[in-house]
This record gives structure tokens, sequence and C-alpha cells, in this order.
């Protein structure tokens, strides 16, 4: 988690390093493993038509920069930024094409050029300039935020009542019940400073006000909604009265963006939405109010995300930061006609946002930091991208990236998943409304195939403002994804027995190039293990506050993972954060078969220079629900290697073949070393105490100290204990396991 400002000291130095001035230097290459990547990347193949352009900022900061595209050896397109980024505006041919860009100030300072290609698959994703957008939401009558044809339920179709007379009976429920229910807030709830409070406390109160502000912008968005559709006073003047109580609260309080950008975010974007939502129905004094307060609010956001020359744009790894972008580009469009300065907002993060959701993946889609951050941010999807596209028209779920995003979730979140995997929270269990909601906004196969498994229904706010009829029910067919899949950008891969089935074994892999930067952790070439919605091998820990000594000390560690460690539980560092971005794995191999799928990772960077080398390999076998793993690592110096493993639930060791064996309820998982049995030992090892009503037992396979190691390990999907025969040569093994043989190299 990045502060909401960053420190403008850093930022300082880094612009004013000096420019190597070599006459072939990539300029558009930072050293700086923080910044922007150039993209389209050399011999991409890109899935979204027109690509969109990035690179690092030259160290002359010109005013602007010149981008040329050539088509078949011929300038086609020459395009002027005055930011580090560019999106064409129409479509490209489908061809092979070259890009290349400089300083508008030099004639000869171009990048290096790079190809890429534009098929006739891909999906076409226009936005069209500044100024067509602006003038597209002022044409929008109020509520811009609502589809077209929204009418009160009473007019409703039969058709449209029987599906939504429910949630309707929920929400007003909800509503009802907390117009008594709920307190109002104050800025006296929360006293603490960072002068008077411990790191523990204010990141509790941080918390509190969170989860209160959270609750109090859901209760005015919701009855100003009702007040839409049941025309009934009573919401109004619910919505009046907690709109008043989000104007009442200091800018400069406990609040402010600077203390808690979240809070302030979510207390200018429900005002808007509620004026935008009964723009008529306010009066002009209390609309001026609440207009000067989200003006305030809003001018901090912009003044921190617009600050060191646009910051976001050379620096776009900021979790906090790339949402609240996503805020201001609604906060804008929802506020352009009523405030001025929404003006220069709007122009700033519309199309910036559009453009860049979101940096923790490639293009294929995906979530660095974790399936459970991943959830917040399609939570973030539904409440930004629904309203932006009744407002102006760009629908952002049809952007590629977008559909891989919900294709990631049904593979790493399956329907009937009880826990995320990898990053920060992945112990919390999935919230399948907000998964739901997401998934329903495409008409893919695939989308259909997810939001029709995942039993229950979406969030009732974000439901009854949806458009009609949902478009996953225009879906052609409904076709579960493939049983694996590798998810390159960010290193992950999903096997599973069977998706389309609630009693599949899932194992997941991870090898990732963001390494343990930001929610993630060190857990390149670690694996996790379901089966029937019950976990087997797991993640240890818990997330209590970010950056906490349980964080830092166990829960983000290594040790803490399915994964090599050495003597004593050494890992891959995870001190600092911006050099955890050098600490990386890569995904180096992967295939799938009916049969059998395979991963192979290679993390030796992850350690630091610790290791000369840790390789992991994967085999799944579908058809015996058995996992291999083979681990080969080396040191300079001699190591203990330890090949770690954790249960939620008891474990069992058997010395006579070094096996052990957990059972979580109903469903059992069996490990032992097939090779090196008898010269390694198993130890216990402990851990701080697990979230409260939870259980873990750690342990760890140890070799004698070494230059270099070898596991084998067999992972018996529900203590089958097929007949294991292995041959071996000078240079491989070949393992048979039931009816299915597998050869790998030593």
């Amino acid at each position: 988690m990045k502060s909401p400002v960053r420190t403008a000291a850093r930022l300082a130095v880094l612009s004013c390093l000096a420019y190597a001035a070599s006459a072939h230097a990539d300029w558009v290459v930072a050293s700086d493993v923080e910044a922007i990547k150039p993209s389209p990347a050399n011999f991409s193949v890109q899935p979204q038509n027109p690509p969109s352009f990035a690179w690092s900022r030259h160290s002359s900061n010109p005013p602007s920069y010149v981008v040329e595209v050539s088509r078949d050896g011929a300038v086609a397109y020459t395009f002027t930024s005055a930011r580090n980024w560019y999106l064409p505006t129409q479509a490209f041919p489908a061809g092979h094409y070259t890009w290349r860009v400089r300083p508008s100030t030099s004639t000869t300072a171009w990048s290096d050029v790079r190809q890429f290609d534009v098929t006739a698959t891909a999906s076409t994703f226009l936005v069209p300039d500044n100024a067509a957008l602006r003038t597209a939401v002022t044409q929008r009558v109020r509520p811009r935020q609502l589809p077209a044809g929204f009418v009160p339920a009473s007019q409703w179709t039969a058709a449209m009542s029987a599906e939504r007379s429910k949630p309707l009976t929920t929400l007003r429920s909800e509503i009802d019940y907390k117009i008594t229910g709920m307190a109002p807030v104050s800025d006296a709830l929360w006293p603490l400073t960072s002068s008077t409070g411990t790191a523990a406390a204010l990141a509790a109160q941080a918390s509190d006000i969170r989860t209160k502000i959270n609750n109090m912008g859901r209760q005015l968005e919701g009855a100003a909604l009702l007040y839409r559709l049941t025309l009934d006073p009573k919401y109004l003047n619910e919505a009046l009265a907690r709109g008043d109580q989000l104007a009442s609260l200091s800018p400069t309080g406990p609040t402010s963006y600077a203390n808690q950008d979240q809070g302030t975010r979510v207390i200018c974007l429900s005002m808007i939405k509620a004026i935008d939502m009964l723009h008529n129905e306010i009066d002009a004094t209390r609309r001026a109010k609440w207009l000067g307060v989200i003006d305030l609010r809003a001018t901090d956001m912009y003044n921190d995300l617009s600050s060191n020359n646009m910051r976001l744009d050379q620096y776009p790894f900021d979790s906090h930061g790339g949402n609240n972008l996503g805020f201001l580009a609604l906060i804008a469009t929802l506020a352009v006609g009523d405030i001025p300065n929404a003006n220069t907002w709007f122009d700033f993060a519309t199309r910036a946002y559009i453009n860049s959701i979101y940096a923790w993946s490639g293009p294929e889609g995906g979530y660095a930091n974790g399936s459970a951050y991943g959830q917040y941010a399609a939570d973030y999807a539904i409440q930004i991208w629904q309203p932006m596209n009744q407002a102006l028209g760009v629908n952002l779920f049809t952007k590629p990236w977008s559909n891989g995003f919900m294709q990631f979730f049904a593979h790493f979140v399956p329907p009937g998943a009880t826990r995320h995997v990898f990053g920060d929270e992945n112990e919390v269990a999935p919230d399948f409304r907000l998964l739901k909601a997401y998934a329903s906004r495409f008409d893919t196969p695939q989308a259909a195939w997810y939001a029709k498994n995942i039993s229950g229904d979406e969030d009732t706010l974000s439901f009854l403002q949806a458009p009609y009829p949902l478009p996953y029910t225009r879906a052609t067919s409904v076709v579960a994804p493939p049983n694996a899949a590798l998810y390159p950008s960010i290193g992950w891969v999903a096997m599973h027995s069977d998706i389309a089935d609630l009693k599949r074994t899932s194992v997941y892999f991870k090898s990732s190039p963001y390494g343990s930067y930001n929610h993630s952790h060190g857990d390149q070439n670690s694996l996790t293990v379901s089966s029937g919605g019950r976990p087997l091998l797991i993640e240890a820990g818990y997330m209590d506050y970010y950056g906490s000594p349980l964080q830092l000390d166990w829960y983000k560690t290594t040790k803490a993972h399915n994964a090599i460690t050495f003597d004593g539980g050494v890992g891959e560092p995870v001190d600092g954060n911006t050099i955890n971005l050098t600490r990386t794995g890569a995904v180096t191999g992967f295939s799938t078969t009916p049969s059998l799928d395979y991963a192979e990772g290679d993390a030796t960077a992850a350690y630091a220079g610790a290791l000369k080398s840790a390789l992991r390999k994967v085999w799944y076998l579908r058809g015996q629900d058995v996992i291999l793993v083979q681990d080969k690592v080396s040191s300079a110096t001699a190591r203990a290697f330890e090949w770690n493993l954790h249960t939620p639930a008891a474990m069992s060791f058997t010395a006579a073949d070094n096996s052990v064996s957990s059972t979580n309820v109903d469903r059992s998982v069996c490990v032992r070393p097939l090779v090196n049995a008898s010269g390694m030992s198993f130890q216990t090892r402990t851990g701080p105490a697990p979230k409260a009503g939870t259980y873990e037992a750690h342990a760890a396979y140890v070799l004698p100290s070494a230059l270099a190691g070898e596991f084998v390990m067999m992972i018996d999907v529900g203590c089958n204990k097929p007949a294991v025969q292995m041959t071996e040569t000078t240079t491989s093994r070949t393992f048979t396991i039931g009816a299915q043989t597998i050869t790998m190299q030593k």
C-alpha cells in the first residue's frame, strides 16, 4: 500500500537523474523498477484495438512527445501527446506495425523501434477524446449514472418485476432498518492523530473510518436510489439527512484525504451520486454546500494524483492511487456542469483511468496483489464503470483486459471456493455477491457460466442500477473455462481436476514478476491445494493490518507458504517495498492436456543472491488426483534446504515411508518424498497464533546441509495411495503413478 501522497523528494531526485547520453540509449526503459514499461512490448500481439502506447519519461521532461507508428515500412500514424501515454481514438486496420517515440523538443532522440501486431481477432475498444467525452456527458439528462429508460418500479414490465421485485424489497428493508438503526457520523468519533496514537491504534481508527464512511455512503446512495424507484418521500428525507452528515465532516479532519484517502473518496462519490440522482429535489442552499464539500475534497485528490508531473503516468504501481484515479474520474463525470473545477479533473483523470486499469497485470487480465484485492477492484469496477458507461457511453466491461480479469476470477476463485489465493487477505472467504455482479456485466459464454454457477444474488444496490437485461443473459452459450490456465504477466497458474465440478481439486502455483511488492508475498514458486471446497495445503497466517509485525515477520514471508526455505526458515527477503520488484519469480514453462498439467518456475532472483538457483516443477496428474513437485536448489554456501508445508488441520507423520497426512473435515491429503527420503528429516514447526476460530499446522522436510539439494514430493489428494514405480537413468527419472507416467530430468 502506498501513502496517498508519494513523497515529492523521491520523485524530485529521480527526475533529476542525468540522462545517459548514448545515441542508442533506449530512454523509454527506465532504470527505476517502479516506472512504467514501454507498451506495446516488442513482438506482442495486441488484444485491444486500437492499442495503448506508454513509455517512461525522457529525462528532459519535454512539454510533449511524438509517437510514430509505421505499417509495412511506411509511417501510418503520427500522434502528439502531452503525457507519456497515448490512446488513439480510432481502430487500426489489422496488420504488422512498428512504433517509436521521441521528445517533441528533439528530432533525433527516438526510442528503439518496437514491433507489434493487430489481428482481426483483436477487440475494438474506442474512447473518444476529452472534448467529445465532455460533450457526451453534458448532453445526458440527469441522472447521468442510471441507464437510459430507467423508470420507477411501478412502471416495470412483468419480466422486470419478476427479476427485480425481490431485490427491491431487500434493499428497502436494509435502508428502512438503518434509518433509525444507523448512528450518525462526526469527526469526534476519531480523535487520534499521528502524534497521539500507536501504529496499531491508528490502523484501527483508519479501518473504523473506512467502515463507517462506507456504510454511510451506501445508506445515502441506497436512499437516493429508492426515492427514484418508489417516489416515497421518506427515502428523499433519509438521503438528505445522510448527505448533510457527510457534508458536516471536516475536509481537513480525520476523514481528510491526507488522513484517510478511502474515506474522502467515498464521501465525494456518494454525495455527487446523490446530487445526480436527486438533482431536482435538492434545494439550492443544500446543493451549494454539498458541492462545496465535494469541490474541496476532490481538489485534494486531484492535487495529489496530478502532483510531480502526473505521477501515476510514470509510477502506476500505487494501489490506492490507481483506485483513487477511478473515483476522481467518476466524480468529475457526474460533477461537470455543477463544479467548475470538474472540467480540469475530468480532462486529467477520465481517459487516463480508462486507459490504465489496472497496473497489476498485463493485457491478459489478472491481479498480482492477490485475488482478495482483485475482488475489491471488481467491486470498485461495479461502482465506477457501471455509472461511467451510462454517463460517457464508454463501456469498460468491453475492454479486453476487463474480460481477462473476469476469467482470472473464474480460474482462481471458482464457484464454491472458500478462501482467496495469494497475497494479502488470502485467508478471507470470497464475497461472491461482488464477483457475480462483475461477471454478469459480460455477455461471453464463460461469464455466463461463472455468473450462473455462483449461488445467491449480487448486491441489491448495484443490481437495481444495472442495465436490463443483464449482459450475461445475452450470451449465446454457457461454457466453463479451461481446467488449467497461465496468466503470464503475473506468474500465476491454475490447475483444476474439473472446474465445472464443485467437488473439484484445485492446485494454484505462483512465480511472479511482481515479487513480494505491495500486497504480494515472498511466495515465489509456492503452491496451494484444495479439494471439494476444503483447503488442504494453505498459506499460513492472516492480515491484521498493513505493515504490522505479524505481516512482515510471518504472514508475508516464505516460511509461511508451501515453498523452499533454508537454515531454519530463511527465505525470500520481503523487507522494503520498491526493492521487492527485483526479488521476482517467473513461470518458465506451462502446458495442459486433458490428463496432465505442467508448470515450472524460477524463483532464483527472489532469494536476492542467497541462492544460485531455485527451480520448481509441478505436474498435476488429473486422472490420479496426484501432484508431483520437483525442487532443485543450489547455493555457493552449504545450506540445509527446507520444503515447507502448512495445513488447516492437524498433521500425522508416518515414519515408515516418511509421509505426512492431514484431514480437513471430509477431505484429506498425503505428502511424501519419492527420492532422498532416507536422507531428509521431517520437522514440525511453530508459528504465531492463527486467526481466531482457525487452526494451522506447520512442518518442513529438511535435507542435510549441502551446496545443492533436490526434493521430489508426491501430493496425494484423497490419500488414495496409488502404486508408484520409479526407473532412472543417469540423467532422468520416470515415475509411473497408477496409469500415468511422468519423466523428469535429474
